[in-house]
């Protein structure tokens, strides 16, 4: 390279100032200088390569055949120390030279193509730097241009492919336009096809298009449910635009194998999609990779890269998203280190420095929060006011740091005391909450820090107008319209909290806020039991605590129109929604319009939601306008007019037609039971008996449910029913008889939280001379009344033919054979094959609560495949098996078990077992349970389920059948129909055991396909096994995502 030059240099003085080639030997020495400054970095170098230009310029006036070339070559190295050192105007000279030479080269010109493009990299240059929509607008122009002179077969065809696809990405990005971002995906595709195997540039395509996919997913997003992602592949054969980034981002590092100098992007890019992908549907594996992606990029750029800040701050990132997950105390300290690596390579005046100042504070906090080292949280404040300094009046992010000093100096004040602390939190808060008017994205969060600040106050020093100010800052929150996210939600959950603390008026707005924001953060979700898990946590005991306050309140009504909005949210979501959503669709042309409008925004709001680290407010606001615009108009079309409103009390009531329906509430603030009837007011039982109570109840019967069918517990079984009547069940049964609800009547309940999990329906006193419940009403289930309101609304008309499936599985992959199947079986074909239009029989299949299931012999049968499945009119179904009508007992509100995903997938009468259930007491019951089932004219009769169970266990009375699997059996029935479907199930928690000696045993395994015959209407017996599975959790955290430089490659052609 030095030689090079030299000879250049030797060159040009043997030429003499007025030789004919002298421009030449100028141009030549510049490109030189210019090539050995790309090895050595050497600012001299470029500086006199610039000069040298000049001069060659100057020796090829208009009309020299040259001077284009000149012009040019000038261009890009005034650009190149523009790169180099920032100077905005070696930029504007730059573009105004590529201007004149493009002027030089007309329409069929060779050399065209090639001005074009320069002068549109230069343009995309000066708009990165200075933002004018009109320098990306023109640069696009310019490149399609090029692109029309680069046809088929032209060698820089795919190079020009590159570049429009960038800057139409750049444009998407800055404007949102779908159609941008739709023509720059197709433009990497075609550009990938011109570059095959072994082409140098394919690992710089297939990493440009799996980003451009990455954001096509996180904009407008395809089904997040992995099963959902891999049966659209399996169908349609279209993969998701996540799954195809990240092969996409697997293909190019496999062509940048070590030594390559792309490795280190294409590391980072594959970990920052994995990333994503973790984030969408929590799988721990995606994060770990991206961890070890992190790390291996990390090595490959060593101090003195300068792209190393950057790895270290994503790798402290994906640690702090685990440490968050997991709580491993290793990776927060790791990540703090690492913050410390990249903070020093940002020194002042750097563009990222804030960044990091606030990510270590983050991490600090964190640390503080988790081990109370006072030292972290001083460092921390000292770190957020440093951020703040660098975020002026004007910064789009400065209402974030002035909210992250304000609460470190809470957390300071809440652990030493010091007044100072809290009175400059109030001042910053306030200052924070003037830079987020409403429908800002920090709007809530802002309302909320500051409230909870001047309620601590309020609590150190009593004054009045601190409560009072708090509390006008959380009815702003009534207030808000737009779609909520999920900081929204949890705002309105502590304004309720804070209220029902001081006693204070507004405890029920607030609850009834929350609820709303509920409803319509729920239509945001998709149905993955990953987003249901985040609403859950997020507002668990909200439900009955609501209804709770609107007992004490003397607003009955309405505290049953809350606790029907806070309970089985993802039932909700899947059923009124997407129920909802499909008759929309139906709608007509412009139902169907609106229903595919109101889903993307939908997504794309909730995404917009989930990315904390950028300014989204903008985006934010424009998407709530387009969302309550295309609400409006969805509530304006016939019979839409309560579209994502909940049902009020006029409609619920409409449950307790065929009998009144008992609604069992545990909340913290009391226990009450409500009778809801059907021609009245709701009716109030007071429950003398404590959450904590309930709580150790239920504690205590479901470690005796495990041990049941092991030895005789039948005492302490007597005792749990005992209490259950005393102090629940008893006082109702006085209420009914008040009501003039006649013995042998229908009655239904619906229990909440801990209730749930204990079996009311057979409570009583267990002696002789009095009658249990069993004794007096006949008992059924509903998990909410809204359920039991549709499935009367969706009754079939009696059909003439009745199709009937039994599936059987007496050899589980565990335990014992299970020998009474076959004979139950058997039995059912004997009683029920004769009067129905088909039978069929399946026996010896091979045997998070979402993932709970049924083992049949190819495969598992799960709540996810259940609630997918196009039923057709189902109407009973018998499964027999254990623990199918218990959910998880971390949300009991939620009824996540298989008897529910039944249910809520249109089957209308349910039975199933609380606990394990004997091989042979099965074969008794189900044996009498179709002896009922089957009316005067010889037909299937389901609107007789109940009844028959009833019966049917009323008969094991008189045998020698122990007590609990006398009570065993539940009947969760939605309606009288005339052909209804009856569910048997079983439910184990967190683990897969046998019961007893011959009891059914339980497994989990995933499944994509389910194998059910025609069904309309269905009737079904399943005698198999099921296990409850796990729900995922939700990471929380801030995080950068760094593309690296191949992904807005620009390719300039130079001379």
């Amino acid at each position: 390279m030095a030689d090079d030059v030299e000879e250049c240099r030797a060159a040009l003085e043997r030429c003499p100032p007025d030789h004919s080639d002298r421009s030449q030997f100028l141009n030549n020495l510049a490109l030189s200088l210019r090539n050995r400054f790309t090895q050595r970095g050497v600012p001299s170098d470029l500086d006199e390569c610039i000069e040298l230009h000049r001069a060659a310029l100057l020796l090829r006036p208009h009309g020299h055949s040259l001077r284009s070339w000149s012009l040019n070559n000038l261009a890009i190295s005034l650009r190149d120390r523009f790169t180099q050192r920032g100077v905005p105007s070696d930029l504007d000279e730059s573009i105004e030279l590529h201007r004149a030479a493009l002027l030089l080269r007309p329409p069929g010109h060779s050399d065209r193509s090639s001005s074009l493009n320069n002068v549109a990299v230069s343009l995309r240059d000066r708009f990165t730097q200075r933002g004018l929509p009109s320098d990306l607008n023109e640069c696009i122009e310019l490149l399609r241009a090029a692109l029309l002179l680069h046809p088929q077969g032209h060698p820089n065809r795919s190079s020009s492919l590159n570049n429009l696809a960038v800057c139409l990405k750049v444009r998407f990005s800055q404007r949102g336009v779908p159609s941008d971002l739709d023509e720059c995906i197709e433009l990497y595709r075609a550009a990938l096809l011109l570059r095959p195997p072994g082409h140098s540039d394919r690992s710089l395509s297939l990493n440009n298009l799996a980003i451009s996919l990455g954001d096509r997913f996180t904009q407008r997003g395809v089904p997040s449910d992995l099963d959902d992602l891999r049966n659209r592949f399996t169908q349609r054969g279209v993969p998701s635009d996540l799954d195809e980034c990240i092969e996409l981002h697997r293909a190019a590092l496999l062509l940048c194998p070590p030594g390559h100098s792309l490795r280190s992007s294409s590391l980072n890019n594959l970990a920052a999609s994995l990333r994503d992908r973790f984030t969408e549907r929590g799988l721990p594996s995606d994060l770990d990779e991206c961890i070890e992606l992190h790390q291996a990029a990390l090595l490959l750029r060593p101090d003195g890269h300068s792209n190393r800040s950057d790895s270290l701050n994503n790798l402290a990132a994906s640690l702090r998203d685990r440490f968050t997950e997991r709580g491993l105390p290793s990776d927060l300290d790791e990540c703090i280190e690492l913050h410390r690596a990249a903070l020093l390579l940002r020194p002042d005046g750097h563009s990222n420095r804030s960044d990091s100042l606030n990510n270590l504070a983050a991490c600090l906090q964190d640390r503080s929060t988790q081990r109370g080292v006072l030292s972290d949280i001083d460092e921390c404040i000292e770190l957020h006011r440093a951020a703040l300094l660098l975020r002026p009046p004007g910064h789009f992010e400065r209402p974030s740091s002035l909210n992250n000093l304000a609460i470190s100096l809470r957390n300071r004040f809440t652990q030493r005391g010091v007044p100072s602390d809290l009175n400059e939190c109030i001042e910053l808060h306030r200052a924070a909450l003037l830079l987020c008017p409403p429908g800002h994205s920090l709007r809530s969060s802002s309302l909320n820090n500051l409230a909870a600040s001047l309620s601590d106050k309020f609590t150190q020093w009593g004054v009045p107008s601190d409560l009072d100010e708090a509390f006008s800052l959380f009815l702003q929150l009534s207030h808000m319209s737009h779609a909520v996210s999920r900081k929204d939600l949890t705002v309105a959950k502590s304004w309720a909290t804070f209220a029902e603390k001081t006693n204070h008026g507004s405890a029920l707005l607030a609850y009834q806020t929350a609820l709303k924001s509920l409803d319509q953060h729920v239509t945001l979700l998709s149905s993955s039991s990953r987003h249901f898990d985040v609403v859950s946590l997020a507002t668990a005991s909200l439900a009955v605590d609501a209804f709770s306050c609107g007992i004490r309140h003397g607003a009955l009504t309405t505290a049953v129109e809350l606790v029907e909005q806070g309970r089985a949210v993802f039932w909700t979501h899947l059923a009124r929604f997407r129920t909802t959503l499909d008759e929309l669709s139906m709608a007509r042309h412009t139902g169907a319009a609106l229903a595919e409008e109101f889903k993307q925004l939908s997504f794309r709001l909730r995404n917009a939601f989930d990315q904390p680290t950028e300014d989204q407010s903008p985006q934010i606001r424009q998407l709530n306008m387009q969302w309550d615009d295309v609400v409006s108009r969805i509530r304006m079309l016939p019979d839409f007019s309560r579209f994502l409103q909940p049902p009020l009390f006029s409609d619920l009531q409409k449950a307790a037609e065929e009998g009144p329906v008992i609604i069992v509430n545990a909340s913290q603030y009391s226990c009450d039971a409500l009778i809801v009837l059907s021609d009245q007011d709701p009716v109030h039982v007071p429950i003398t008996i404590t959450r904590t109570e309930v709580s150790e109840l239920s504690f205590e019967f479901r470690s005796l449910a495990e041990q049941l069918g092991h030895s005789d517990h039948q005492n302490e079984l007597v005792g749990i029913l005992r209490k259950l009547w005393h102090y629940i069940v008893d006082p109702v049964v006085q209420a009914l008889r008040v009501l003039n609800v006649q013995p042998g009547s229908r009655i239904w309940w619906c229990p909440t939280a801990e209730f749930t999990l204990l079996p009311l329906h057979a409570a009583g006193p267990y002696e002789r001379a009095r009658k249990n419940l069993s004794q007096i009403y006949i008992s059924s289930y509903t998990p909410t009344l809204a359920t039991l309101v549709h499935a009367r609304r969706s009754v079939s008309q009696y059909a003439s033919t009745q199709h009937f499936v039994a599936i059987g599985q007496g050899n589980p992959g565990r335990g014992k054979k299970l020998r009474c199947v076959a004979l139950e079986l058997a039995a059912i074909a004997q009683r029920l094959g004769p009067i129905v239009s088909s039978f069929t029989s399946l026996q010896d299949s091979i045997a998070t609560p979402f993932e709970s299931s049924f083992t049949m012999r190819d495969g598992p049968l799960m709540i996810r495949d259940i609630i997918r499945s196009n039923w057709q009119n189902p109407e009973f179904a018998f499964l027999s098996a254990c623990h199918t009508t218990v959910g998880d007992k971390k949300s009991p509100d939620e009824s996540i078990h298989l008897a529910a995903a039944m249910q809520f997938s249109g089957f209308r009468s349910v039975v199933g077992s609380m606990w394990s259930v004997d091989d042979e007491v099965a074969q008794e019951v189900v044996s009498g349970f179709y002896e009922n089932l089957v009316d005067d004219s010889g037909r299937l009769d389901c609107t007789r389920a109940a009844v028959a169970l009833h019966k049917a266990v009323k008969k094991l009375r008189r045998s020698n059948v122990p007590l609990e699997q006398q009570i065993v059996f539940v009947h969760i029935d939605l309606s009288h129909l005339r052909n209804a479907c009856t569910i048997l199930l079983p439910f184990l928690s967190n683990k897969s055991f046998r019961h007893g000696r011959k009891g059914r045993v339980t497994t989990l395994q995933p499944t994509n396909e389910v194998y059910l015959g025609p069904s309309c209407p269905a009737s079904v017996h399943v005698d198999v096994c099921q296990k409850e599975g796990r729900l995922g959790r939700e990471d929380q955290g801030q995080r950068r995502k760094e593309t690296g430089l191949n992904e807005g490659k620009m390719e300039l052609y130079r001379f």
